[in-house]
Order: C-alpha cells, then structure tokens, then sequence
C-alpha cells in the first residue's frame, strides 16, 4: 500500500508491503497563497444560508428501538411496518467499510415503524427500525 506522508513541511510518499516500508519519493510541501484582505470600504455580502440537514427519522411505533452500530448505508431493508419477525431474524443489510453487516432482531415481535429505505445512510446509534 502506498501512503504520502507531510512531516514537518515535508512530504514523503511510502509503500508498505508485509512488515516492510520503502521510501518512494521526498519533496517539499507548498502552503496555499495567503488570500489578501478585502479593502475596508468594501461592501460585506451575507452568506448563504446553508442547506438544511435533512430531518432525523421520528420515532411514532411502540416497541424496542433497533439502532445502527455503526454508520454506513442502507442495502438492503428485509422487512415491512406489521410483518412479525422472530430473534435473529435480518431486518436490515448495513454497509461499512465495504463490508455488509446483518442487523438482526433481538426478540420475536412485530415491527411496527421502519425508519430507513435502501440507499439511505446513517450515524451510528440512528434508529432503524421499531420492534414491538
């Protein structure tokens, strides 16, 4: 695998393979331009206003909460709001790090809210799905 370092405004790029490193190349790191300050007088403009966030699923079923745990995105939602599920059953396929993780349910019941859809993305402890 190869990495570039920057150690103390220089730049080293390095491979690593199986317990050894290779130093590759060394040059200098250049710092962006300083921008000049506007003059005085200039008018100041306001920002724009930055885009909402989008809003957090709300949580309306009644039941045991099924959160992430771990952030990543939705590839797969196995089950619909009144399908009953049993202990261990996949509710939803969770991508992380390139690795498809299986959330599971942790008790026999019916779920009564889904809070994500296929291609969505979470943060760790998002609800996904309601248990009732």
């Amino acid at each position: 695998m190869k990495y570039k370092v920057t150690l103390n405004g220089r730049t080293y790029e390095v491979e690593v393979e199986h317990g050894k490193a290779m130093l590759l190349d060394e040059y200098e790191a250049i710092a962006p331009a300083p921008v000049a300050a506007a003059p005085a007088a200039a008018p100041v403009a306001a920002a724009p206003a930055a885009a909402a966030a989008p809003a957090a699923p709300v949580v309306t079923g009644a039941g045991e909460t099924v959160d992430a745990p771990m952030p990543g995105n939705i590839l797969k939602v196995n089950v619909t709001a009144g399908q009953a599920v049993k202990a261990g059953t996949v509710l939803v396929v969770l991508e992380a790090m390139k690795m498809e993780n299986e959330i599971m349910a942790p008790k026999d019941g019916t779920v009564t809210q889904v809070l994500v859809s296929k291609g969505s993305t979470v943060d760790t402890g998002a609800p996904l799905v309601v248990i009732g």
